[in-house]
């Protein structure tokens, strides 16, 4: 028996797999305490990912004529390092590119930013977290100074009077977190904030709480509604705000704009709704007697181009209120995939180094060169953001090559045919991957690496909680661990360093370069964890018991103070119109998971979610002539795409749902946007003008 943990989402459901090959393996839930002996549907077919029949086995080469033939591992490495090297000697270093994902283990992310820099000698490194919680990161490092996900256990939510949701599924995304809300459902006091009555907002039924049913792409405003009605009926902290926040006058000006008439006409959540919110959030607060209070906010809020702002709206009204650092209180973001934690503390994100140091910092250079072996000046400096890198991919002065980690991006990429053209055009792709995705099949190379059960490693869950990976299964013939990858193709091009193959060696390393950083992982080993102690970051010491809350006394900052910040409502980057009168938004449903590159996989799931759905109001359906076994065709002025109607009373009559798994016709990718929060980079993937008509046939 083997005790790990599920694959898929940063819940990391904790599953037992019993003896066996890949074949007779299976997954069992155990005890833990985000799951407590759950898991979802993905989570009980996890195993059959090791299986799938046209699983990589062996390295796969592009022929002139776009087939792929099989190769040797040293002939494709020989043939990579020798294309890389003329990529750079005629367009230099920054020539290659590479782009990480989410889901890789701690191991393989730190390891990927080391050989993107030391051994292709590129500062042009992102992933794919930056759809997914870039948002959120950037307003909490500049509200509260460091960004972990959840800074506090999921356990705390069940024991609030109030959970505030903004733009989470947690019902379809993570169902066995619903649990957690179990105590402040009871209380009537969960809210859900988004344009569709999601499993999530069915939650509130029958007393349960409230939905927050407003426009896409307004989010933003309902927070500094929110704000105005807790400063103007004096419902602050005000002893908290004294004692541990900076800004507050500032934000306090900033809301004066935002009563709730106005917040009414631009939400179309009424003013009663409004204040009724604001009010009960104070009266759960620890300030005012209160059970407590929790603000968590999800992908719908966050991937906008005011997503950085939004969130940092939603700090402002925590610190507001005294519940960041309280006993029973607090502000989190639920994070999607199942490292995109600690995949992005440890050196994927263009312009951070591990342990969550920021590339430019000449103090942070320099120690993680020391770890390295390698001078300082020897480190490139900070890249840019993925869609940026994307949209340079092949261009006059962009990369010409590009490795691709643990993404299928010409899925999951904003403007996806844009995504897909670019790298049509690059001299060289390198796909490392367990399953033919459709960013593998336009690889010049596709290189079969080692899965969830096949190796050893750690996660971070949403909670910032470090958890071991551990192998039940070999590998099958010819898959190689991105680690030897890194370690073969470093040596090839002449890498200075040294380069490790063994996770628990490559973690040691981690563990190095992260220490004395925001995420010090220094103290956490394999050893302690094996031992059963779960350990949350920062951990800086052998001896240290690890902080599953944060910002109880103080906040990591030069002045130990949190810092509220005064944002201002810019709106979508894209206003509906006559020619796109209907506003698509995107998400997930229980079924898939991220471009559904390995869900689509399974029959189980595929079987009862084979293919994309149209979610769409009556009464637009009416308008258009659609009934329930109809096509749709949404068009923007980037693509289209089409899939078969879903008629239902729980979308906003001016918006259409359609889940983001889907490649080919259903690819609704094809239709997003790539305009991108300022700030943060993360694209606006939840709002974007579009027609919509039944599709003729």
């Amino acid at each position: 028996m083997t005790d790990t943990h599920c694959p898929y989402c940063a819940l990391q459901c904790a599953q037992t797999l019993s003896e066996g090959d890949a074949d007779t393996l299976v997954a069992v839930p155990r005890a833990f305490p985000t799951n407590v002996n759950g898991m979802c549907q993905k989570g009980w077919t996890s195993t059959e990912l090791l299986t799938v029949r046209d699983r990589l086995t062996v390295p796969l080469r592009r022929t002139v004529d776009g087939d792929f033939v099989e190769v040797g591992w040293d002939e494709a490495l020989d043939d990579i390092a020798a294309r890389v090297r003329a990529v750079r000697e005629s367009a230099g270093p920054d020539g290659v590119a590479v782009f990480g994902g989410g889901g890789l283990t701690n191991e393989k992310a730190y390891q990927l930013g080391k050989f993107a820099r030391l051994a292709l000698r590129t500062r042009l490194i992102d992933y794919n977290g930056r759809f997914c919680m870039s948002s959120a990161a950037a307003a909490a490092n500049r509200t509260l100074g460091v960004d972990r996900g959840l800074p506090f256990p999921l356990t705390d939510l069940n024991d609030a009077d109030v959970v505030v949701l903004f733009g989470s599924n947690l019902a379809d995304t993570m169902p066995p977190a619903v649990q957690h809300l179990g105590g402040v459902r009871s209380r009537g006091g969960l809210v859900v904030v988004d344009p569709r009555r999601s499993a999530t907002a069915r939650l509130t039924d029958d007393g349960a709480g409230e939905h927050v049913q407003l426009v896409p792409g307004t989010d933003l405003v309902l927070v500094l509604g929110l704000l105005h009605v807790v400063f103007a009926e004096s419902l602050v902290d005000t002893g908290y705000l004294a004692d541990r926040v900076d800004g507050v006058d500032a934000v306090r000006r900033s809301v004066a704009e935002w009563w709730p008439e106005r917040v009414a006409a631009t939400t179309g959540v009424s003013e009663t709704q409004v204040r009724r919110m604001a009010r009960l959030l104070a009266d759960a607060s620890p300030h005012r007697g209160g059970g407590g209070a929790f603000l968590l906010t999800g992908r719908g809020s966050e991937q906008h181009t005011d997503g950085t702002d939004t969130v940092t709206a939603v700090i402002d009204l925590a610190l507001a209120l005294g519940l960041v650092g309280a006993e029973r209180g607090g502000y989190g973001a639920i994070t999607g995939q199942g490292n995109g934690q600690g995949g992005r503390e440890h050196g994927q994100k263009s312009d951070q180094l591990p342990g969550y140091r920021m590339i430019a910092d000449p103090a942070a250079r320099e120690h993680v060169a020391a770890v390295w072996g390698v001078r300082p000046d020897q480190i490139p400096g900070p890249g840019v953001p993925a869609v940026e890198l994307l949209a340079s991919l092949g261009t006059p002065d962009g990369p010409r090559a590009l490795f691709v980690h643990g993404s299928n991006i010409v899925v999951s990429a904003p403007d996806a045919g844009a995504v897909r053209r670019r790298l049509e055009s690059l001299d060289l792709v390198v796909v490392c991957d367990i399953v033919p995705s459709e960013t593998a099949m336009l690889a010049d190379y596709v290189l079969p690496v080692t899965q969830w059960a096949e190796e050893d490693g750690t996660m971070t869950s949403l909670e910032g909680r470090v958890l071991r990976r551990r192998q039940a299964v070999r590998a099958p013939a010819g898959v190689r661990s991105e680690l030897e990858i890194f370690a073969d193709l470093a040596r090839r091009l002449e890498a200075p360093g040294t380069w490790a193959t063994e996770p628990r060696e490559v973690f040691d390393e981690l563990r190095r370069a992260s220490a004395g950083g925001r995420a010090d992982y220094a103290g956490i080993s394999y050893d302690r964890l094996d031992a059963g102690e779960a350990l949350h970051w920062p951990c800086p010491t052998d001896d240290h018991p690890g902080t599953p809350r944060l910002f109880a006394d103080s906040f990591p900052t030069p002045s130990g103070r949190a810092s509220m910040v005064a944002v201002r409502q810019t709106g979508p980057a894209e206003v509906v119109s006559a020619d796109a009168p209907v506003w698509l938004v995107t998400g997930r449903v229980l079924q898939h998971y991220q471009s559904g590159a390995q869900t689509r996989r399974v029959a189980k799931l595929n079987g009862s979610m084979p293919r994309a759905y149209v979610e769409i109001h009556p009464a637009l359906a009416q308008r258009i002539g659609v009934e329930g076994v109809d096509e749709i065709s949404i068009t923007s002025v980037r693509g289209s795409m089409r899939a078969q109607a879903r008629i239902s009373p729980d979308i906003r009559p001016d918006t259409v749902f359609v889940p983001f798994h889907f490649a080919d016709e259903g690819l609704v990718n094809a239709v997003t946007l790539a305009a991108v929060d300022p700030v943060s980079g993360m694209p606006e993937f939840k709002v974007c003008a579009v027609s919509v008509a039944r599709t003729r046939t």
